[in-house]
């Protein structure tokens, strides 16, 4: 006999954590979180410890490791893509980044037809729900008693300094705040550690929720297909622990990603109703936009070396790691307690973007996200691309089966703005390391080097040495069903065609926002929990931002 609940969320990660507590909390509604993943121990050092988060990218016990097709435009590349397949999904395995994006991506969102409902007014509220940002107490812009403790930089290190410096002697500005009134600047970054711990959506949001009697959370529960009955969505097939399991629901609400959100859908029988006959899947609805405007992030290591004994290299040497290690578990203090990822900044490459279309991440180590470490005593590096290209990709199943991994494609550098604007990157980033602020601690570039200099040579090196920033989205957009490529209702969440089937993750965003896009994955299921609640939303709230052009820009500060 299967079992039934009011609410089933497929996948445990950010959405889907912060779902389950939402859904859940009011004690009257039974509420089924399914992850594919296993659990997210407390004693797994390796994703609660902030600086061990190399580690786990690439191991299968926690990361899908997906991978793209051939890039076209990278010369044949497969570009990987690590996706968290553990409870708290991705959250328990990115670099604990948290950045609102900036308020003109929502304004954009809020732009297109029937999106009213999610422009800045709209989301802010669902932002302010979510945070407290520790070190803004006073700022009327952020939250102050959400489940997200920010913590923020503390960036101290004198390579922080020296950059955050350097970027105002090349014209740009520092601002204490991406995520308050001005994002565009230079400055500390609020991170998803607390006390020294990571702080995952499931840490956050699930764990204190797991004792309520209506919630259930069931871990290595892989989702196979949604069961139909015509065209109104009964329940879930999912295998665990070899065994097929029938679970019926009154609603079902998808969270399981960019990648995984559109691939169950397909293999449900709703998508392109070509595509799925093509093999052998019988279409519940033609949805053509299911797969479609795959957007992603991606981004590039500029790594110098340091004349002066200040970066965090020595720290990855294999013999500190034992005391580094002590030090963390017994103090929750020191280089392993940090994300390091503690500064950076927002720039405009040219005068015709109305808001920063770059992105910095400063490290002051150099090393690769997969822990391949530079070859110098001391170093550091700069994470830098494009935050709104408009490279358009596409995902679609393979088989019927599954476990096949679907087919992605996301057309990296194909476009025009893409290419630009990747050279503009490149060029902004030397123009910013070679300012006086820095020179006392830059003792030349290491990758690309001084070899790589014409546009040409720029665009080659970024097709064989990019990787992606892991911010795949878009894949099954918000929009009204006047949209041929739209696939879920911004007002309800529900998906178009079907009945008692929502999407509530990255896949309904219409456009990428400009950073790392954990934070508005949480603000997008925070609104979609009241949405799929019936609840009112939360009051709009119209609140001043930055604008270029509009606003004087602020005199940019070099701290000496």
């Amino acid at each position: 006999m299967s079992e039934t609940y009011d609410y089933i969320v497929v996948g445990g990660g950010s959405a889907g954590s912060v779902l389950g507590d939402r859904l859940s909390e009011d004690g009257k509604k039974n509420v089924l979180v399914l992850e594919a993943g296993r659990s997210d121990h407390a004693w797994d050092l390796l994703i609660q410890m902030p600086a061990a988060l190399p580690f786990p990218a690439g191991k299968s016990m926690y990361d899908w490791k997906y991978e793209s097709d051939p890039e076209p435009h990278m010369n044949g590349r497969r570009i990987k893509h690590a996706r968290g397949k553990i409870l708290g999904g991705s959250s328990s395995i990115n670099g604990m980044i948290y950045q609102r994006g900036n308020p003109l991506d929502y304004e954009r969102w809020g732009a297109d037809e029937g999106m009213d409902t999610w422009d800045f007014a709209h989301c802010l509220p669902y932002f302010k729900r979510l945070e407290t940002a520790l070190a803004s107490p006073d700022d009327d812009l952020r939250g102050h008693d959400g489940p997200i403790k920010l913590e923020r930089g503390p960036a101290t290190n004198p390579l922080f300094q020296a950059f955050f410096n350097s970027g105002v002697e090349a014209g740009y500005s520092r601002t204490p705040d991406v995520n308050g009134f001005r994002q565009e600047g230079f400055g500390p970054f609020d991170k998803h550690v607390y006390k020294g711990r990571r702080l995952s959506a499931s840490r956050a949001y699930l764990h204190p929720a797991m004792s309520r009697p209506n919630l259930t959370v069931k871990t290595r529960a892989f989702v196979t297909t949604i069961n139909f009955e015509g065209t109104r969505a009964t329940g879930l097939t999912y295998k665990q622990n070899g065994k097929t399991h029938q679970v019926k629901a009154g609603e079902i609400v998808l969270s399981g990603g960019a990648i995984n959100t559109p691939q169950i859908l397909q293999l449900s029988g709703v998508g392109n109703a070509e595509h799925l006959r093509s093999l052998g899947i019988e279409p519940v609805v033609d949805l053509p936009g299911v797969g479609e405007n795959l957007q992603d992030h991606l981004e590039v290591y500029i790594q110098h070396s340091c004349p002066l004994p200040v970066s965090q290299q020595p720290s990855l040497n294999v013999a500190r790691m034992p005391w580094i290690g002590l030090q963390w578990m017994f103090a929750r203090t020191g280089p392993a307690a940090t994300n390091h990822f503690e500064g950076g900044g927002f720039v405009r490459s040219n005068d015709d973007v109305k808001y920063p279309n770059l992105m910095f991440h400063f490290l002051p180590v150099a090393v690769r996200y997969d822990g391949q470490k530079a070859d110098t005593k001391h170093g550091f590096q700069v994470h830098v691309g494009p935050m709104y290209s408009d490279a358009r990709g596409s995902l679609k199943i393979r088989s019927k089966d599954p476990k096949v991994y679907p087919s992605m494609v996301y057309n990296y550098l194909s476009t025009e703005q893409d290419r630009r604007e990747w050279v503009e990157a490149i060029r902004v980033s030397r123009k910013i390391m070679q300012q006086p602020a820095m020179s006392r601690y830059n003792s030349g570039e290491i990758s690309p080097g001084p070899s790589v200099s014409t546009d040409e040579e720029i665009l080659e090196w970024v097709a064989n040495d990019a990787e992606t920033a892991l911010h795949p989205s878009c894949t099954a957009k918000m929009g009204p069903a006047s949209d041929p490529m739209a696939v879920v209702d911004p007002l309800t969440m529900k998906v178009h065609g079907v009945e008692n089937l929502r999407v509530a993750d990255a896949s309904a965003m219409p456009y990428v926002t400009n950073g790392n896009i954990h934070a508005p994955v949480l603000m997008l299921a925070e609104k979609a929990a009241d949405l799929i609640l019936g609840r009112k939303p939360l009051e709009p709230i119209h609140a001043d931002f930055y604008r270029h052009g509009v606003h004087a820009p602020e005199a940019g500060t070099v701290n000496q």
